[in-house]
């Protein structure tokens, strides 16, 4: 029976080269939780694209937990699409608010995670910033103007401001 890395070798057409790329890749950068507010950020009118989050991410470290908090009035192709992008859908009947703020404090907590990114524009969300800092965790806020919460933009230690663009979701 072959290793894992037997395995890896086995798929990869770069064979060791890219083995050492892919330890090298895994073990470099900081480990985030991606936490998106789906009724604040992936609106028609924005634009916004996942990819570009997962972009922005990339230059800070690895993303390792990937979450969007959806109400029950999301289209289900939205749905599809988060979920074709490889980020966890969670549905929830009315506010997505509290349900954010607890997939949050879940990974504020967990030891495996260095920073919590947070995508949303609105400052109800500014407490839980203040709380993931002060247990050490780094943190990101991504939003979209307008309406995006200067509270929010100074209190993260890190700011991604996406630009809208015409077309679709994510």
């Amino acid at each position: 029976m072959p290793s894992n890395w037997e395995r890896i070798m086995a798929i990869t057409k770069e064979g060791v080269k890219s083995i050492a790329t892919i330890k090298r890749r895994m073990s470099r950068g900081k480990k985030i939780a991606l936490l998106i507010d789906g009724p604040n950020i992936l609106r028609k009118e924005f634009g916004v694209k996942l990819e570009d989050i997962v972009e922005a991410l990339e230059k800070i470290g690895n993303i390792r937990v990937a979450k969007v908090v959806l109400n029950q009035y999301a289209p289900q192709g939205l749905i599809e699409a988060v979920a074709n992008q490889g980020f966890e859908p969670i549905i929830v009947p009315g506010e997505t608010g509290v349900k954010l703020v607890v997939e949050a404090m879940r990974e504020i907590y967990n030891p495996h995670i260095d920073v919590i990114a947070i995508a949303t524009r609105n400052a109800e969300f500014l407490p839980l910033i203040t709380k993931a800092k002060e247990k050490g965790k780094e943190t990101v806020v991504i939003g979209v103007e307008p309406g995006f919460s200067s509270a929010l933009k100074h209190s993260a230690d890190y700011v991604i401001l996406l630009t809208p663009q015409q077309g679709g979701r994510g």
